[in-house]
Formats: structure tokens, sequence, C-alpha cells
């Protein structure tokens, strides 16, 4: 964030109605009558993938009808066609968006809780404009010096949060496209990372690589040859399928 936000005259958080069957926009509406603008939306793309980054997305949409975004919805729901779509038009009107990337090793260090907290975190702080409330999907973000709210399955909820679900899932998905030109023996341009039967079949057939996230259990049976054993101590993480069924 440039600045920060002046908290003078926020209202209390408690003291402001939010309601999950307002549309898309009710959340930002009721905080923009609680005199709560700009507000900011922050979601991740890649928790579950055992291979890659994960990236974090935040975007201020602002209260203009001239920026409201037809078609808006959860990434998870969206064709990629629609997803690059709809990133191109976010990006052009939006008040102002990030994306952040943590790296593999970071989330082996930081396991995948701490760094998914940290990569909204740095999503949110990047803005160019500084938001007086942000609202996150799932997971309650402190240090950030302004309130804000974690939204349950916010991306389909809180526009904002659904744009930033959008941002972040179509950088991962370039990035994992990327990162298939360099590995291609894994497919990551299939499945962008996450624990299908494909990946696992690759993985299984040619160890990690240097992007497999070695916190995952199924990366660490998989090693032939690695610094990681299966007793080193750290926490197992357990992937996932869904994402990349939309993929």
């Amino acid at each position: 964030m440039s600045e920060a936000a002046d908290l003078g005259a926020v209202p209390a958080p408690g003291s402001i109605r939010l309601r999950r069957d307002s549309g898309l926009y009710g959340y930002e509406r009721a905080l923009h009558r609680a005199g709560l603008d700009p507000v900011a939306g922050a979601d991740e793309a890649g928790r579950g993938a055992c291979a890659g980054p994960l990236v974090a997305g935040a975007v201020i949409l602002g209260e203009s009808k001239a920026r409201r975004i037809e078609g808006l919805r959860d990434s998870k729901l969206l064709t990629p066609l629609a997803r690059e779509r709809l990133y191109d038009e976010i990006t052009r009107k939006a008040v102002a968006w990030s994306v952040v990337a943590v790296e593999p090793e970071e989330c082996d260090r930081l396991g995948m809780h701490v760094a998914n907290l940290a990569a909204l975190r740095r999503a949110l702080l990047r803005l160019d404009v500084a938001p007086t409330y942000a609202l996150t999907d799932g997971f309650s973000v402190d240090g950030l010096g302004v309130p804000g709210l974690a939204v349950w399955k916010g991306d389909r909820v809180a526009a904002c949060v659904a744009a930033a679900s959008i941002l972040a899932k179509v950088t991962r998905d370039r990035i994992m496209t990327g990162l298939h030109e360099t590995y291609p023996e894994y497919a990551f341009d299939v499945h962008k990372g996450y624990c299908t039967p494909l990946h696992q079949e690759r993985l299984d057939a040619y160890g990690p690589s240097p992007t497999h996230r070695r916190r995952f259990v199924n990366v660490r049976r998989a090693a032939r040859v690695d610094g990681v054993s299966s007793h080193d101590g750290v926490d197992d993480e357990q992937g996932e399928q869904g994402e990349a069924r939309a993929s």
C-alpha cells in the first residue's frame, strides 16, 4: 500500500451488516455505505498443488458502475478462455490490483498455511491504492493496518475477491505453462501442478523436479535422491485435485 489508510472514521466491523445472499457486489455496497471505500479483495491459487508457486491476487474494483465486470465469478467456475478475458478486463478497469508468487522453497520452509497468509498479505500490501477494508477468502490476515473480514467461499459472494481469484489463477496457470517448457516430462501444462493421476504417474517415473514442494508426502515418496527424507520432522501436506479439472 502506498500510504496507510486513515482509520479515524472507520466504523466497528461488527456494526456493518453483511449478507451472503445480497449478490456478488453486496459486500462492497454495504461497506461503501458504511463509509469504507476503497475495499480490497484477496484470494490465492495453488495452495493444494504439489508443484509450482502459490500465487495470490488483490483487487480494488471501486464503487462506480462503469467498473462493473460482467461474468465475474469464482475462477474455478470459469473456462480458461473466460478467465483470460476477465483477467484483461479486471486489470483494465480495477482501481488497483497486484499479484505475488511464493516460490516452492518458501512454501516448504513456511508450510502451506503460513505461506498462504503471507501471499495474501503481500498482495494486499503491494496495492498502489491503500484500502480502508480488506475481504479475504477463507482466512483472516493480520498485519494489514486496516480492518478486514475472512469470508467463507468469498470468491463466490464478493466481487473483489472473485476478481482476485481470477488474477491469481490466470497468473499461476501461465507460470505452470512456462514451467512445462523447462520440465516437459511432468505435463505441467495439463494439470498445473495439482495431484492428478497423470501428475503422480510422471512424478513416480521421473522423481521430483526443483519446482516440486517437498512438504507434500506424495512428492517425498517419489524422491529418488533427495535432501529431504520421509522422516525429517516437517509436517506432511496433502495435495488436491480439484482445480485441475477447471484448467
